[in-house]
């Protein structure tokens, strides 16, 4: 699978690098917090970034003043397994490069289904401020080198990612909410198919280490 800069061109219609953001001191927080033994772990909100002065910053610039949770996303992952979208723009800041699985919202066909064929690859330089549009459908971050795995600090609006709403589907997308603000598609060897996502996505399910 080609792996591209989010600098390339083709990146344009997934999302943007923002730029005038001072990461240093929140990049030395995510630092602190150690991996995972295996696998990826994620935290909506967490204390010690949010206390960083870009926490701010994207609250009140990025985010045009909306309530803002900043928390993360670590561990060592090299797979698709699902794919997810918000209502909002996300934004990831990495300690070290990442490269994030990507497609489009308006490419699920009718039936909820996504050919992960559509799916592309895009790599993130460490400390860059990266916009992922809601309409960008992405999930956990993959590492580039094993030995580092991937710490990324996530922004959302505030509840994102918590419980889901208690509701009656009354159409498809419905089906596929799994928590707030969260709608997710996964792979049947994904382990949220078992745990009855919505399995709407269709292929393979790509591993970069392959």
């Amino acid at each position: 699978m080609e792996i591209l800069s989010v600098f390339d061109p083709a990146f344009r219609p997934y999302g943007r690098i923002l730029p005038g953001y001072d990461t240093a001191e929140l990049l030395t927080a995510i630092e602190q917090i150690p991996l995972p033994e295996q696998g990826t772990a994620y935290r909506p909100g967490i204390e010690c970034l949010e206390a960083c002065g870009v926490f701010r910053e994207l609250r009140e610039r990025a985010y045009g003043g909306m309530p803002l949770q900043l928390g993360m996303c670590w561990g060592r992952n090299t797979k698709l397994n699902c794919l997810e979208y918000h209502r909002d723009s996300e934004i990831n800041i990495g300690t070290h490069d990442f490269i994030l699985l990507l497609a489009r919202r308006e490419e699920i066909g009718e039936d909820g289904v996504l050919d992960t064929a559509k799916v592309r690859a895009f790599r993130v330089p460490a400390g860059a401020v990266l916009e992922v549009y809601a309409t960008t459908l992405h999930f956990a971050p993959c590492h580039v080198e094993a030995e580092t795995g991937f710490r990324v600090a996530v922004g959302l609006p505030l509840g994102t990612n918590t419980e889901k709403p208690d509701i009656t589907p009354q159409n498809g997308e419905d089906r596929m909410l799994w928590a707030k603000n969260k709608w997710l598609l996964a792979h049947p060897e994904a382990k949220q198919a078992a745990l009855g996502a919505w399995i709407g996505l269709r292929g393979e399910n790509i591993d970069l280490n392959k």
